[in-house]
């Protein structure tokens, strides 16, 4: 009789093992299935709070030359900066970024960033490059033996 309890309680315990175990897969697959929605909308939300701060920040950015350049002078028109551009026009004249930045009144390392790509010029600086465009090679070695 003793075995026969035994058995029937082994059963059991099988029989409530499976049925819990169906039950967990269920909650297990819908456990992942979130988690996976989840980090998608995680990254979602990642995205456009980057898209969001490039706007502010490029949107800021515009405001401040396109407002420094129209009150100096208003038939001037509003001053651009292309990373490649800013380095064939150093190399056109023939200087060396140490060189340039005493120029424009900057450091050689941020000449180096500008050409890159990595940091834009202010307003101010772009008024400076903007005058440099204008000289040719002996006129920015003149101006820079005047320094």
């Amino acid at each position: 009789m003793a075995q026969l309890a035994s058995l029937l309680k082994a059963e059991i315990v099988r029989l409530a093992r499976k049925e819990v175990r169906v039950e967990l897969q269920a909650l297990q697959k819908a456990s992942s299935r979130y988690r996976t929605e989840l980090a998608a909308l995680k990254r979602q939300l990642k995205d456009q709070q980057r898209q969001l701060a490039k706007q502010a920040k490029g949107g800021g950015r515009s405001k401040a030359v396109s407002s420094d350049a129209a009150g100096e002078d208003e038939g001037n028109p509003r001053l651009r900066f292309r990373a490649s551009g800013f380095a064939t026009l150093r190399k056109k004249l023939d200087l060396s970024a140490a060189d340039m930045g005493k120029l424009v009144g900057v450091t050689q390392q941020t000449i180096y960033h500008w050409e890159k790509g990595q940091a834009r010029p202010r307003a101010s600086q772009l008024q400076n490059i903007a005058a440099i465009r204008k000289l040719g090679k002996r006129g920015a070695a003149a101006k820079l033996a005047e320094m």
